[in-house]
């Protein structure tokens, strides 16, 4: 135990963590001494960590091959916990396959196996479906937010996935939800479960801000000049609902992205990273973006359509007031339109209309090299405050990735950045910087 005290203080040292949390220490001891473990936490908690410290802490150093499956499910999720599990710097390799990227590059990585492996059922049960790899060491298997794959119809792959790995060891479940059933074919028989759902939560006020009738994005537009300078989500239930909004906060030049399973990969990906460096404070999305997504702490979510259902109401709003921060959701409505019964005696906010929207400062820009060029963010650093010769607070959030990388920089800079940038050298390669529109 001594020996897995001082990786993990390394790894906190690394993160910037001086302390786990509550959650994450009884997590901790349960998944090192259980091998059934249901784990119960609302969104924005730190399940990730909670259960890759003690999983890394029992990887074998000396085996070349596969030791745990980390399952998930959306891209997004996957694409998190491969980032968080680097940026823990444990020297165990790590990959994450998923749709939408290109299953030959996954093949490339798994000539040199993984230790840990993430990915989302339909992607993983392609790959043993293909003997691309092989699943008979993997003795932890992780099931991260596995309630909602089951939604999203997964089903079918995560029992074919399940009954090929005869070599399980561990179990671990995590959930942000109280309605957890769990199927037969994941064999759980007596697990211990950890439940923090019913602890004190922050403060989330619940609004409902009424319409006229069919004048709902005009009543959007000043619910959101009514928020001022905050950042927060734009809930709809359909892509062409997504669309309507967006063609109309174009129209009225409000900055903002889009965010739904439809979209390429790149583009969410982009969208993100637009949201979480401050160049767009609004993100309108389906309910993809109610869990699993890596975003700042929210200051408000609107339902500009309500879900059909209350628990998505539920995870919907659980993506503001996270942990101990307050938070608000909106809810849009027009007027002698039919209420759900969750959103019942819910007051009604007046806000003030015509306020003057609070435009963005930054501007996102690529840069063609990442990781695998030896490029760190110390780099990326030193070209703009040398070549580009940007003020300690003009630099914004880097973001490094395996092939490319992107920054926030002023929006009255962006262009001039580009002009002097571009083509500059980083590690000896030439690369390529250009604005994100």
């Amino acid at each position: 135990m001594s020996e897995i005290r001082k990786d993990q203080k390394a790894i906190l040292k690394k993160l910037g963590i001086e302390q786990l949390n509550q959650m994450q220490q009884d997590a901790e001891k349960a998944i090192l001494s259980n091998s059934e473990v249901v784990l119960l936490s609302p969104t924005g908690t730190g399940k990730t960590l909670a259960f890759l410290l003690p999983i890394i802490a029992q990887l074998d150093p000396e085996l070349n091959e596969i030791q745990v499956l980390i399952l998930v499910p959306s891209r997004e999720l996957a694409i998190q916990i491969e980032q968080v599990t680097r940026e823990m710097g444990s020297g165990y390799k790590t990959n994450a396959v998923y749709g939408g990227k290109a299953g030959g590059k996954d093949k490339i990585e798994f000539r040199h196996p993984p230790a840990i492996l993430i990915g989302t059922p339909g992607r993983v049960a392609d790959h043993i479906r293909r003997e691309n790899i092989s699943v008979d060491f993997i003795k932890t298997l992780v099931l991260d937010e596995f309630d909602k794959s089951l939604e999203v119809g997964f089903q079918r792959e995560m029992e074919e996935i399940m009954f090929s790995l005869t070599a399980l060891k561990k179990k671990v479940l995590t959930s942000a939800t109280q309605k957890l059933e769990i199927p037969e074919f994941v064999e759980i028989e007596n697990p211990f479960e950890l439940n923090y759902l019913d602890e004190k939560k922050p403060t989330l006020k619940l609004k409902i801000v009424e319409s006229k009738a069919n004048r709902k994005l005009e009543t959007l537009v000043h619910l959101l000049g009514h928020v001022g300078d905050q950042n927060g989500i734009i809930f709809c239930n359909f892509k062409d609902t997504i669309q309507t909004v967006s063609d109309f906060l174009h129209k009225k030049k409000i900055r903002h992205d889009c965010f739904y399973g439809g979209l390429e990969q790149i583009d969410r990906e982009t969208a993100l990273i637009k949201f979480r460096n401050g160049t767009h404070k609004f993100l309108v999305a389906t309910d993809l973006a109610a869990r699993g997504i890596d975003v700042p702490e929210l200051n408000f979510i609107i339902h500009y359509e309500l879900p059909p259902r209350e628990d998505e109401f539920i995870h919907r709003n659980g993506r503001t007031a996270r942990m101990h921060s307050a938070g608000t959701a909106y809810i849009l409505k027009e007027e002698n339109e039919n209420v759900k019964e969750f959103i019942e005696g819910i007051e009604i906010e007046k806000i003030q209309k015509n306020k003057e929207h609070v435009k963005s400062n930054w501007d996102t820009l690529y840069i063609s090299g990442g990781r695998k060029d030896k490029i760190s963010k110390g780099d990326i650093a030193g070209l703009f405050f040398k070549q580009g010769k940007l003020g300690k607070n003009e630099l914004g959030i880097i973001e490094l990735k395996q092939d490319c990388a992107f920054v926030s920089v002023p929006s009255s800079k962006s262009n001039q950045l580009v002009k002097d940038l571009n083509n500059s050298k980083l590690k000896k390669r030439k690369v390529r910087i250009s604005r994100v529109d």
